[in-house]
């Protein structure tokens, strides 16, 4: 039998309602057998998240403060949609016992990963289906990266074809046996490692929108929902700043070739985004981009230097300085007698006189200059390599707005083209691109 892995966000399980939907989801499709859930979402913008609350729990006992006001909020969230369900939950009576855990000290990877743990086993009471503990399966190397056995241990686990399970999502086990969690947002990834491992033949991340947009509505407004984006593509947004997808979820189904669905809980019927290993005929000759994504602030060192490229390990050793101050970079382009580095702001916090010294001291430029309050921005496409006129009109559309560019870098995969612009010009920057590429709706 076919099988379809489902993952539910924050906002899809937090509260009784949305549990009921989650549950008309999964019986409109019996091939949706596998189901891994977040913790519960905030029902309001004014709502603590319960995973803060969970760390603010372990926190203040850690320190020998009363926890009783913030968990007696996540006790009050679990109760109600137990109650409100009906169901004979051992919710309650694993809350309590939770709490003599906080009290007496556990780590906070095990407090924090407790929403996800006690969502599941409320979703798994309300399906009837059997629940799965992630920390008997998932083994998380120090890296954030699942021991390959992981896959062979969970696929046995999900061996009933016939049967629903319902995982937890968010954590594992480290190699010491200890509960650990992923990144914040890592429900994505357990998702995709049980679609992987169960042999998906889709993956389903349902959540609170209707699929991946082109661009940052607080930017854009209204901007259009993408039909279908490609692995690269999506990896390329997600590495760009934009809320697509956790970027560490593409790998497991990505190695898999497992498709993804973004989807809505709240409008199931809305076709979603479609994150494929390859773009059909129609998307590539259709389409002239994917989206647009952008960061800031980044700070730009250049430096001048005649024979730059004679001098064996010039690169080498400006790379090298960065190293030594624990510093990454976003893009190195250069040319015949220069070269510039680009960095987050933050990473040169308390550090920029010291790199700047160590720099003049051990590559003597003949001119060295830094440049701060940069934005970057990303225009991504897998067809935009094959298509005639792409650049030109992006750079147009710059300069019918007025923006000055600062740094023009296309990656060697050829499938995106990075601009940097003063941060103050970021969002007209992202509009303007988005008004040449995206024509407006009559």
């Amino acid at each position: 039998m076919d099988r379809i892995t489902v993952k539910f966000g924050g906002s899809s399980v937090a509260d009784a309602d949305q549990f009921s939907k989650v549950a008309a989801i999964v019986k409109a499709d019996p091939r949706r057998r596998i189901i891994v859930v977040s913790a519960p979402g905030r029902r309001h913008q004014d709502e603590p998240k319960i995973t803060d609350l969970l760390y603010l729990c372990c926190d203040m006992a850690a320190m020998g403060t009363d926890i009783g006001e913030p968990f007696g909020i996540i006790q009050s969230r679990f109760t109600e949609i137990a109650d409100a369900l009906r169901l004979d939950s051992a919710v309650p009576e694993l809350l309590d016992s939770f709490r003599q855990d906080l009290e007496t000290g556990c780590s906070r990877d095990y407090a924090a990963s407790r929403g996800e743990y006690f969502c599941a086993r409320l979703m798994a009471e309300y399906l009837q289906a059997e629940f799965v503990d992630p920390a008997d399966h998932i083994v998380i190397r120090p890296n954030g990266t699942v021991v390959p056995q992981t896959y062979q241990t969970l696929a046995a686990r999900f061996r009933d074809q016939t049967q629903r399970y319902v995982m937890a999502g968010f954590y594992g086990r480290g190699q010491d046996g200890e509960v650990k969690t992923f990144s914040r947002g890592g429900s994505d990834i357990s998702g995709a490692i049980a679609a992987r491992a169960a042999g998906a033949i889709l993956y389903e991340n349902w959540t609170d929108t209707s699929g991946i947009l082109m661009a940052d509505p607080r930017i854009v407004g209204t901007p259009r929902c993408i039909d279908e984006i490609s692995f690269r593509e999506v990896r390329e947004m997600s590495y760009m700043g934009a809320s697509v997808f956790h970027d560490e979820a593409i790998l497991p189904v990505r190695e898999a070739a497992i498709p993804i669905c973004i989807k809505n809980t709240n409008r199931p019927h809305d076709p979603g985004t479609r994150i494929v290993p390859r773009l059909s005929q129609q998307t590539l000759v259709s389409t002239e981009i994917a989206g647009i994504s952008g960061k800031k602030p980044f700070t730009m060192i250049s430096l001048e230097k005649t024979l730059m490229n004679k001098e064996v390990g010039f690169g080498y050793r400006l790379l090298g300085i960065l190293r030594q101050y624990n510093i990454s970079f976003e893009h190195c382009p250069s040319s015949i007698d220069s070269i510039s580095v680009i960095i987050e702001a933050s990473q040169l916090d308390g550090l920029e006189e010291s790199v700047l010294d160590d720099i003049r001291r051990q590559l003597a430029p003949d001119h060295l200059s830094i440049e701060h309050d940069l934005a970057l921005l990303a225009v991504v496409g897998e067809g935009m390599a094959r298509t005639v006129g792409i650049a030109g009109k992006l750079f147009d559309a710059l300069a019918r707005a007025g923006i000055n560019v600062r740094i023009i870098n296309q990656g060697a995969s050829e499938i995106n083209i990075i601009i940097g612009v003063a941060e103050h010009d970021y969002e007209a920057a992202i509009r303007a691109i988005y008004a040449a590429f995206v024509p407006a709706t009559p």
